[in-house]
């Protein structure tokens, strides 16, 4: 019997291995990729031009005139938007307007994320970079200024390194997300440089607007906790901003920069017809791969192609793992950060709620991450002869290479 092989991209920003999975030849295998899959990717000229001409602001040269310095916030990487892509036309943008080398810093927009190595500053801005300039890591329980409260009552206390600076920059990309509609735009800048005391404050809205339909998964229109996030951001004074929509290969298919509002929604208008992926219907198997982001990023997949009672197979090559987070995060066998959610050993609930079985498959699992009512493998060809036990000839498989980047044409039912 002979074999159907797919390649999918694995250790995003570690390499970007390839692994092979394969299936018996009976099988019927679906490949689905984003509608802009094979949209060619901006030249370096073509992405300059959208630095220098924004989107409802003034060029950032002109923002700097008269102002002595600058930061910049860049995401970390749980986000596949490289900002060595831009950065480049963004310094030369702010050396025009006057501002010295020596009074430009980075800060690694972390959010409650855990922190960055120099290995990792240097996959997302580069080695010169690193060595040239000052980067930071956002520290979320201590140095910041106050900068107002929303209209919702959200305190925005800001990384004080980012609040000090005279000119304010972000750069970042513009995938889904499951309760701020999209990433990107304001979210670069808040929740990215908060105190964690007012990335609380937002997060709690999301168990109560998720069902009044105030906050999902591609949602964008009458989004509160979005309009909260953009809110705080004006209130921290964010000049200017780079937003990407990127391929698999983390090339720019488009670049908006400018108002962190005004240029993100055209923005999120791109994404939604690039990044869009037709779903298979009533497949007996989906296999989602997690690149080039979390695992979670992967369970829309199998959630809107599985038929009841069907496998899922979630891919998370990734040497990092999980990623840390001090919100939701566990942090011992039976408590976790201020709205994390302690898993019930005794009744897990499943992470994706049409399977009958979870497969994950990855290199680098960790015990704290191991949900039991899923099952953990290393390997492609364990979880092969696990999907042969329960699958046979005609057997109708779905498979997603690049999930977290991929979204569907509707808001998943999380």
């Amino acid at each position: 019997m002979g074999i159907k092989s797919v390649s999918l991209k694995t250790n995003s920003w570690y390499n970007d291995d390839s692994i092979d999975i394969n299936f018996p030849d009976s099988w019927t295998v679906k490949t689905r990729y984003m509608q802009g899959h094979e949209i060619t990717p901006l030249t370096e000229k073509e992405i300059e031009e959208k630095i220098r001409t924004p989107i409802g602001s003034k060029p950032l040269s002109e923002i700097s005139k008269g102002k002595k310095s600058a930061v910049i916030v860049f995401s970390d990487l749980t986000r596949g938007d490289d900002p060595k892509k831009v950065l480049p036309y963004i310094l030369d943008e702010l050396h025009r307007g006057g501002i010295r080398d020596d009074a430009i810093s980075f800060i690694s927009g972390l959010g409650a994320h855990g922190t960055m190595t120099r290995l990792d500053w240097a996959k997302k801005l580069g080695e010169d970079t690193v060595s040239k300039y000052y980067v930071f890591n956002h520290n979320v329980y201590d140095h910041f200024e106050e900068m107002g409260t929303t209209s919702r009552g959200t305190p925005v206390e800001i990384n004080s390194e980012y609040a000090k600076a005279d000119v304010k920059v972000g750069i970042g990309g513009i995938i889904a997300h499951a309760f701020a509609g999209f990433g990107g735009g304001g979210k670069g800048v808040f929740p990215a440089v908060a105190a964690i005391n007012s990335i609380v404050a937002n997060h709690r809205m999301v168990s109560v607007e998720r069902w009044r339909g105030g906050c999902g998964y591609g949602v964008m229109k009458g989004n509160v906790v979005r309009a909260d996030m953009e809110e705080a951001a004006r209130l921290a004074g964010l000049d200017f901003k780079v937003d990407m929509v990127y391929n698999v290969d983390r090339e720019p298919l488009d670049v908006f920069a400018g108002d962190f509002i005004e240029g993100y929604r055209q923005g999120v208008e791109y994404a939604k017809q690039v990044l869009t992926t037709i779903p298979e219907e009533n497949a007996d198997v989906v296999v989602a791969n997690s690149y080039p982001g979390e695992a979670a990023k992967a369970t829309w997949a199998p959630n809107a192609s599985l038929r009841e009672g069907g496998t899922a197979v979630i891919i998370h090559n990734y040497i990092q793992g999980s990623v840390h987070h001090n919100i939701y995060g566990q942090f011992g066998r039976d408590y976790g950060g201020p709205m994390g959610r302690i898993l019930d050993q005794e009744n897990p609930s499943s992470p994706v709620r049409k399977a009958g079985k979870v497969i994950y498959v990855g290199k680098w699992h960790s015990k704290r991450d191991m949900n039991p009512s899923t099952v953990w493998v290393k390997t492609w060809p364990e979880a092969l002869e696990l999907l042969n036990q329960d699958h046979k000839d005609n057997t109708k498989v779905a498979v997603y290479p690049y999930c977290a980047l991929q979204m569907p044409p509707f808001p998943p039912d999380y």
